[in-house]
């Protein structure tokens, strides 16, 4: 892709993705993540009304009277974007792949953030880490963003996301409001995951195709594995072949949600075809 024909893309995406997150999500992303993060500020003396649970008994023993400590909501958050750029993610039955569904949520949520005066970084991974941009505030670094994640070859077609959680943990010291895109079919994340939510809210969001879900009926067709570039011929009309697909895919349907919910993480769904407006809407109204 030419630098012209990138940036007219670019720029097509903020247009679409800007008006979201001015109208719908800046308010909404507001109210579900903002003020969870408390930071310390200072130690008063008590006053009547004060909640006895905030009392710092070590500073009320030093002075014998009693102290409490003071908190206040931190006022900027940083949101890290991790995005599953492996093969699998460049599949799409109608008119977009699940990588450009991908990249405009992406977008949109980062576009909200700016709106919040909130930092904003970027984790693409494949089995490895391809490309991290560290949290940073502003349009121009959200640009980058959205041009890395259109243009961006990954070196590995593979996925692994236990690795990318580990670098996640790695990397943000400090809590950060994750979105971890994804078609999800891998497992082996449980524990990295559950080590990861303890510090950050995590949020995995799930985009897939409806053409993923069933196996259709089509005689002898060859396939190739996206993500191991593996060629094949399968039997489509092997009715026990098809049951086996649909049980792969259901097992790794199910570890998804079992895995995030065990976490106390959130899960979006959202299918190439549906709107993932409404879905996005829907999650943060319910939190």
């Amino acid at each position: 892709m030419d630098t012209k024909d990138l940036l007219k893309k670019v720029r097509k995406i903020e247009i679409k993705t800007r008006r979201l997150s001015d109208h719908i999500f800046s308010g909404e992303y507001h109210t579900s993540f903002k003020g969870r993060g408390m930071t310390f500020s200072e130690v008063r003396q008590y006053q009547y009304g004060d909640d006895i649970r905030s009392i710092d008994w070590n500073v009320t023993a030093r002075y014998n009277e009693a102290h409490v400590k003071v908190f206040e909501e931190e006022r900027e958050l940083t949101m890290m974007l991790m995005v599953d750029i492996s093969g699998s993610e460049s599949f799409g039955s109608h008119n977009q792949f699940k990588k450009e569904i991908i990249t405009e949520i992406a977008a949109t949520m980062a576009f909200s953030a700016t709106t919040n005066n909130d930092k904003i970084g970027l984790i693409l991974f494949s089995d490895q880490i391809e490309l991290y941009i560290p949290p940073k505030k502003g349009r121009s670094h959200v640009l980058r963003i959205i041009r890395e994640l259109i243009e961006f070859q990954p070196q590995s077609q593979k996925t692994d996301l236990a690795q990318a959680l580990k670098f996640l943990s790695s990397t943000q010291k400090k809590k950060a409001i994750v979105f971890l895109m994804s078609d999800f079919m891998v497992s082996d994340y449980e524990h990295t995951l559950k080590i990861a939510a303890k510090k950050h809210d995590i949020t995995g969001i799930r985009v897939y195709d409806i053409r993923e879900e069933k196996m259709p009926n089509l005689g002898m067709v060859e396939m190739t594995d996206a993500e191991t570039g593996e060629n094949m011929i399968v039997d489509t009309s092997s009715k026990t072949v098809r049951m086996n697909y649909e049980k792969y895919y259901q097992d790794q349907l199910n570890y998804f949600k079992d895995t995030f919910r065990k976490s106390g993480s959130g899960v979006v769904n959202t299918r190439v075809d549906e709107s993932y407006v409404k879905k996005l809407l829907g999650y943060f109204k319910s939190r």
